[in-house]
C-alpha cells in the first residue's frame, strides 16, 4: 500500500462530481415508507402536536394524499388506526368496515400503484392500551395470537399488499402465516417487527395513535434495549415461522443491531426511523440548532450504511423532495 505523500484520500473529495461518483452508500426515494395515521370522522386533518408536519387523516382525505405520495415517487405507505370505541378485544382492529380496512380501499382506488402495508397490533384498538389480551395483569400470548391473525385477514381481504405485526408476541408471524394461506392470501408477504425494542423514543407515536399503556409498561414483551444476541434470536424465529421481511425498531440508537442483522441474515431488512428520532430533529430545527435538510439526509443515510433496504420515517416526503433535488 502506497503512503503519504503518494497517497492523497483528499484527491476524491474535490469536487461534487468526484464525490458522488465513488460515494459507497445512496438512500432513494424507493427506499422509503411513510407511515399515515388514519382517524375516523371526515374532512379532518389533525397536525399532531410533538410530530410538526405529520397528521391525523380521514379517509376523505387520503386521495389528495396519495397523489401527493404518487408525485414524489414515494412507492409505499403504512398505516395506522386512530379510533375512539375501544374494548377489552380490541374489535375495531378487525371490523370489515374499520378505519383501516377502508382507508386501505380508498388508497387503492386513488393509487392502484401504491403499496399499501398495515401495521398488526392490538394497541391502537383496546381499552387499556396494550398490544393484546390481558390476563392477571399482563397480555396472554397465545391467545392474543388468534385476534392477529383475524387482523391480518381483515386487512389482507380489504386489498392491504403487505401486514406487518409489530406487538412482539412469540408465534404470531406463524399464526398469521397459517390464518392467511388458509384463507387464499398466500401471495401477501409479512412485514415482521422483528426486533422491536421498549425504547422511550416511541412518546410522540403514542399520541399519534392513541396508544398508551393505561397501566405498566410493555417491558414484558418488547425486547430489553441492551440486548443484541437476543435480536438475532428473534429475528432467526419470525424467518423461521415465515417472515419475508423482517425489521429492526427504533433505529438510530439500533445501527448496530441493524449491521449485526445485515451480516447474519440474507433476508431484506427495514428499520424504523420512530416519531422521537423524527421530533427531536424538528425540535432542533425550529431553534435554528441544525440544518434539518443535512441532519436528515445524514440519518437516513446512516440508516441505510447500517445494512437497511428498507427505512421506514416520517421525513420521507421532504426527503424525496430533498434527493429530487440532487438527481
Amino acid at each position: 500500500m502506497p503512503s503519504f505523500p503518494e497517497l492523497r484520500l483528499r484527491r476524491l473529495r474535490k469536487s461534487e462530481t468526484l464525490r458522488s461518483l465513488v460515494r459507497e452508500t445512496r438512500v432513494d426515494v424507493s427506499d422509503l415508507v411513510y407511515p399515515l395515521f388514519i382517524i375516523e370522522g371526515r374532512g379532518i386533518k389533525k397536525q399532531i402536536d410533538s410530530m410538526p408536519g405529520i397528521y391525523q387523516l380521514s379517509v376523505d382525505k387520503l386521495a389528495r394524499e396519495a397523489a401527493e405520495l404518487t408525485g414524489l415517487k414515494i412507492p409505499a405507505v403504512l398505516l395506522f388506526g386512530v379510533v375512539s370505541d375501544k374494548d377489552e378485544t380490541g374489535t375495531a382492529a378487525y371490523n370489515p368496515r374499520g378505519v383501516v380496512q377502508q382507508a386501505i380501499r380508498a388508497i387503492k382506488k386513488a393509487a392502484p400503484g401504491m403499496l399499501v402495508i398495515t401495521d398488526i397490533c392490538l394497541c391502537e384498538y383496546t381499552s387499556h392500551g396494550h398490544c393484546g389480551l390481558i390476563e392477571d395483569g399482563d397480555v396472554d400470548n397465545d391467545k392474543t395470537l388468534r385476534l392477529l391473525a383475524k387482523m391480518s385477514l381483515s386487512h389482507s381481504d380489504a386489498g392491504a399488499d403487505m401486514v406487518a405485526p409489530s406487538d412482539m408476541m412469540d408465534g404470531r408471524v406463524r399464526a398469521i402465516r397459517q390464518e392467511l394461506d388458509g384463507n387464499g392470501f398466500s401471495h401477501i408477504p409479512i412485514l415482521a417487527y422483528a426486533a422491536k425494542y421498549a425504547s422511550a423514543f416511541y412518546g410522540p407515536f403514542r399520541e399519534a395513535a392513541g396508544s398508551a399503556p393505561r397501566f405498566g409498561n410493555r417491558k414484558s414483551y418488547q425486547m430489553d434495549p441492551p440486548n443484541a444476541r437476543e435480536a438475532l434470536r428473534e429475528i432467526e424465529q419470525d424467518i423461521e415461522e415465515g417472515a419475508d421481511i423482517v425489521m429492526v425498531k427504533p433505529a438510530l440508537s439500533y445501527l448496530d443491531v441493524i449491521r449485526r442483522v445485515r451480516d447474519t441474515f440474507n433476508y431484506p431488512l427495514a428499520a424504523y426511523n420512530v416519531s422521537g428520532e423524527y421530533a427531536m430533529v424538528k425540535a432542533a430545527a425550529r431553534q435554528g440548532w441544525l440544518d434539518e435538510k443535512r441532519v436528515v439526509l445524514e440519518i437516513l443515510t446512516s440508516i441505510k450504511r447500517a445494512g437497511a433496504d428498507i427505512i421506514i420515517s416520517y421525513h420521507a416526503k421532504e426527503a424525496a423532495e430533498w434527493l429530487g433535488e440532487s438527481v
